[in-house]
């Protein structure tokens, strides 16, 4: 694929962070137990409240992509990778300010610097070493919307 925009990149991240959420919990290994396994009848679980649902575990072609967008981040700086995997897991943008300590325009233009240096990396382009995150922002918006690079 090397037709990738910010947008493309934002729903792969999305992915990515919805497949790791539904992997099932690591346990430690070597520990088990040795008591029997208890049986429960009806009326021990009348008034409990019942264990959440969950989804099930993620297929494996999932799971490759999410392995290939986590090698995303480390070409990021660390504030905008944090912006970056904290939008894509959900989370809202007043937490994400306050974890960065950045007002809300300042954590957005993060975020999307961050979106149009991994669609601008994997189009397979470089020189973006000496432009600012507005002018790369403009230069990956530019490109996507008339199909080349500006």
């Amino acid at each position: 694929m090397n037709d990738w925009t910010p947008e493309i990149v934002e729903e792969r991240l999305v992915e990515a962070a919805m497949v790791l959420r539904r992997l099932p919990a690591d346990r430690g290994q070597g520990y088990f137990s040795t008591w029997p396994q208890m049986f429960v009848e009806f009326s021990d679980l009348v008034g409990q409240t019942p264990k959440p649902m969950r989804l099930p575990p993620p297929y494996a072609a999932a799971i490759s992509r999410m392995e290939a967008a986590l090698w995303w981040m480390p070409w990021l700086e660390p504030v905008d990778a944090k912006i970056v995997w904290l939008r894509a897991s959900g989370t809202r943008w007043k937490e994400i300010c306050w974890a960065v300590g950045l007002a809300r325009a300042a954590a957005h233009e993060h975020w999307l610097y961050g979106l149009c240096l991994i669609a601008w990396r994997l189009n397979g382009r470089g020189g973006l070493s000496r432009l600012g995150r507005r002018a790369v922002i403009a230069r990956v918006r530019c490109g996507a919307v008339r199909g080349h690079a500006a």
